[in-house]
């Protein structure tokens, strides 16, 4: 493990994280892999909450198994599946199993996963859940009860630089550091100039901003996700870099692309770290990274 999260911003210059996608099943042979791989290469291993309704294993056991094998995890928390008891419920079992970091989302709706018969919840959404894990730092619920022993959580949320238009996202990122997020880590970015004006924003705030980067794996891919995926876009010149890669290179292409991002924005200190999304290519971090130097 390299540091805790938490301490790593006061640390270092700049941090990175890598996020693991928990199984749809109960063998995490893989996963372990994937762990034992990256825990001493990144400050922090962030475990998705059944990542686009997709149902998985819970965030919390992985969380766990990463601390078991010497990581530092950070708990990702959704709105969509729990209501305000089962919220609060789930943090306080993170702080007792050894879990003191969480990100706060309010989660994709129920429609784009595997269940779309299951009843969406979102008794709270995630400036309320940030809310939450506030009162509980300071040893209250919800209901204004005291606890027996108070939570000493790092609590993050998510913006999307990429959103048109960009004035919504601002709302709710100023909401969000108000309702106490210290670190904020972006939805994927892949136009710098854009991310830079976003910063010139973001900096007026006492807050830490990781920039997503996701692994692009294909030209295809980027077309896909600018058509489809609302917040991301892939600007036509690395669609082009990807299309031009050799047959069957598609990925060492993105990993250029992954690691030339982060070498510039380290280098020119845009932002106080990132966090790799390689989904289902978290082998290949590694290489994100020694692309980055």
């Amino acid at each position: 493990m390299v540091a805790a999260f938490r301490d790593a911003f006061a640390q270092k210059e700049f941090v990175v994280t890598a996020e693991i996608g928990p199984p749809k099943g109960t063998d995490i042979s893989e996963l372990v892999h994937h762990v034992d791989l990256l825990k001493d290469k990144v400050d922090g291993l962030n475990v998705t909450d059944n990542q686009s309704s997709v149902m998985r294993i819970s965030s919390l056991a992985i969380c766990r198994v990463i601390l078991e094998h010497g990581g530092e995890p950070i708990l990702q928390l959704t709105c969509r599946d729990r209501n305000r008891l089962a919220l609060q419920s789930e943090l306080l079992s993170a702080s007792v199993l050894g879990v003191h970091n969480v990100l706060c989302l309010t989660g994709d709706y129920v429609s784009v996963g595997d269940h779309p018969q299951a009843k969406p919840v979102f008794d709270l959404d995630s400036v309320q859940l940030l809310q939450t894990v506030g009162l509980l730092n300071r040893g209250k619920d919800l209901s204004g009860s005291d606890l027996q022993g108070k939570t000493d959580f790092f609590a993050g949320a998510v913006v999307t630089p990429e959103a048109d238009p960009i004035e919504p996202q601002l709302v709710k990122f100023r909401k969000k550091i108000a309702a106490g997020a210290k670190f904020i880590q972006t939805q994927a970015i892949y136009d710098l100039d854009n991310f830079r004006r976003f910063m010139e924003q973001a900096r007026k705030h006492d807050v830490k901003i990781m920039a997503g980067i996701v692994l692009l794996v294909s030209a295809g891919m980027a077309r896909y996700m600018n058509k489809n995926v609302p917040g991301i876009f892939v600007p036509d010149k690395l669609i082009d870099e990807m299309a031009q890669a050799p047959k069957g290179k598609g990925i060492e292409a993105g990993i250029a692309i992954a690691g030339r991002m982060i070498r510039q924005l380290r280098e020119e200190k845009v932002c106080d770290g990132v966090h790799i999304m390689a989904i289902g290519k978290e082998g290949r971090v590694p290489d994100i990274l020694r692309a980055a130097q």
